[in-house]
């Protein structure tokens, strides 16, 4: 068995969505930058969760953050290195237990919290989330609720390619809170012939509804919402925003 950061995007899948798959931190980073414009401000940190290829990475850093940028993948990581260098960090960071630094506000787009392996993992996750905001802190994060498999059951199977890239994914719903892509990749060697790699990615669906009251025992206020701002996300993807209370106290994280 690969080890748990070797699952998914390894170099191949990491190069096909940094040049195929730019379109969701796209649009999710007005939405992000607006509810970000109080800690900007500030100067406050700017924890990034599953930060990729560093695309939104990039736009917050050219927005005037202060960002570490966090991944579980390695290939993302070298990628995010060279594609956002502004970030005053990039790091490797494995969900949900981890030690997070504490921030002012933690983002992730690309429903990274989805690929842990299970809902107990999940809510973990969570709460060390909101243990690590500082005073006044907000998180904003992308997850799959259970309707993102009941509205891709009958989803055909999807091909893309680009000049320098292709991919293949064929979808799965074995059971209502988990939702499968078997993904076959192809890119370019430098000899012009090309290699094929394979990742099955597997997400855990969740009741969003029920994020609220798990995190009101950690003092944050948590809205369930369809979007970060005026963007159209995907059926089933929802945003989680939460707020912590001007006293919060931190109870978790490492300093930076």
């Amino acid at each position: 068995m690969s080890p748990a950061y070797d699952r998914y995007y390894r170099r191949d899948l990491a190069l096909v969505h940094h040049r195929g798959f730019r379109f969701h931190a796209q649009a999710c980073a007005p939405g992000i930058l607006a509810l970000l414009e109080p800690v900007r401000a500030r100067a406050g940190l700017v924890l990034e969760l599953g930060c990729g290829s560093g695309l939104l990475t990039r736009k917050l850093t050219e927005a005037g953050h202060r960002v570490i940028a966090t991944d579980a993948s390695p290939a993302m990581l070298e990628l995010a290195r060279s594609y956002a260098p502004g970030a005053e960090d990039v790091r490797q960071l494995t969900l949900p237990d981890d030690p997070l630094p504490p921030a002012d506000a933690i983002v992730s787009v690309g429903h990274v919290l989805s690929y842990l392996p299970d809902e107990p993992a999940i809510d973990r996750a969570l709460v060390a989330i909101a243990r690590t905001l500082r005073p006044s802190g907000l998180f904003a994060v992308d997850i799959c609720d259970l309707q993102y498999g009941q509205s891709r059951r009958d989803d055909p199977n999807d091909g893309r390619a680009g000049d320098d890239w292709a991919i293949i994914t064929q979808f799965s719903v074995p059971a209502p809170t988990r939702f499968v892509r078997q993904i076959t990749t192809f890119v370019p060697n430098d000899d012009g012939s090309w290699r094929r790699d394979d990742e099955r990615h597997e997400n855990v669906l969740i009741d969003t509804a029920q994020v609220p009251a798990l995190l009101a025992a950690e003092h944050i206020e948590v809205t369930v919402t369809s979007a970060f701002g005026s963007e159209r996300l995907p059926a089933g993807l929802r945003v989680l925003i939460g707020q912590a209370p001007p006293g919060h106290a931190l109870r978790y994280g490492t300093q930076t």
